[in-house]
């Protein structure tokens, strides 16, 4: 199998330590969330795990630009780049599923991420363009970041045509979900879900707990985007959720999301859910799903484990993807 073997890692303050432990298991990339409304710091998170591994790469799976100013963007890079050499940098951009719906905004506009992402490339790049009305640049001496120009990998987390448009005109890749896109050199496809022991029920407190957030996904992504008919049962799944005032009701949708089983989401989410979904399987089913993706366009796998042992998870993979 030629798949680049990732993880991505819903940053938390345990994330440089398994980012180190996926570096060790022969992990090629560590893309870390930014979500601040559910995870610890990406650029923090990604610091520390720079100190703490020598090999692996570094990523942001991915920014939100409606979160910060280009300007505190490119620095960030740069310091990054300082931190842990301009080889295991890559820089992933979207336009916000938790970074902006648990805000209760929706997701930013494909011509705001593009245009976000030139200014910052051109800021790396050392050139003078303009933001806000005003001209700026990195203007930062050595030691308070990476020389300039820097260049780095660029990808763009894209579903719809708007996004598949901008990842080819603006990024090196995609980073796609649920399916990966032919067509890209580099197509980054996340993975959800948990490798089952011998023998074991999907429907186990293990897997429930390592991979039931794989299921409230498409619930939460159903309900955001009028989709109902997309999830099984998905009206009366829904229904948990009606009696919350609409101004809160995204608080309380995306509580655990992409990590942990809330308890509205808990009474749907069973073993037969996650074993259709494909979220908690064999060894051997892995392997043919895996192979099911890079047939579809897949290059890079980035596997994002959860629950209360993440090592367990990234060891687990590992062996699975590889036999």
């Amino acid at each position: 199998m030629a798949l680049t073997r990732s993880c991505a890692l819903n940053t938390s303050l345990d994330s440089p330590e398994h980012a180190r432990i996926a570096e060790e298991l022969g992990y090629a990339r560590a893309w870390f969330y930014d979500s601040p409304a559910l995870c610890a710091d990406v650029w923090m998170q990604l610091a520390r795990a720079a100190d703490l591994t020598e090999t692996i790469g570094l990523g942001t799976g991915v920014l939100v630009p409606a979160l910060r100013h280009p300007m505190v963007t490119a620095t960030a890079i740069a310091n990054l780049v300082e931190l842990a050499g301009r080889d295991r940098v890559c820089v992933g951009f979207g336009t916000g599923f938790t970074g902006r719906l648990t805000l209760g905004q929706r997701p930013s506009r494909w011509p705001d991420v593009a245009r976000y992402m030139s200014v910052v490339k051109a800021l790396l790049r050392g050139e003078l363009v303009e933001w806000d009305g005003a001209t700026i640049t990195m203007m930062h001496y050595p030691g308070f970041a990476a020389a300039r120009p820097i260049e780095l990998p660029f990808v763009a987390a894209a579903m719809g045509p708007k996004g598949l448009t901008v990842a080819r005109e603006e990024a090196d890749g995609l980073f796609s979900v649920p399916e990966p896109v032919p067509g890209f050199d580099w197509c980054v496809n996340l993975t959800l879900g948990t490798v089952l022991d011998e023998a074991e029920d999907p429907g186990s407190g293990r897997a429930i707990a390592a991979a039931g957030h794989a299921a409230s996904l498409w619930l939460h992504f159903a309900m955001e985007f009028d989709r109902l008919d997309m999830v099984p049962d998905g009206e009366r799944w829904a229904a948990a959720y009606a009696d919350i005032p609409e101004e809160t009701r995204h608080i309380e949708l995306h509580d655990g999301h992409l990590w942990a089983v809330n308890e509205r989401d808990r009474p749907f989410v069973t073993g037969e859910v996650l074993a259709a979904s494909g979220a908690a399987m064999s060894p051997a089913g892995w392997r043919e799903r895996l192979a099911q993706l890079e047939a579809a366009g897949a290059t890079e796998i980035a596997y994002q484990p959860a629950g209360p042992d993440v090592p367990r998870e990234l060891e687990a993979f590992a062996k699975a993807m590889h036999g």
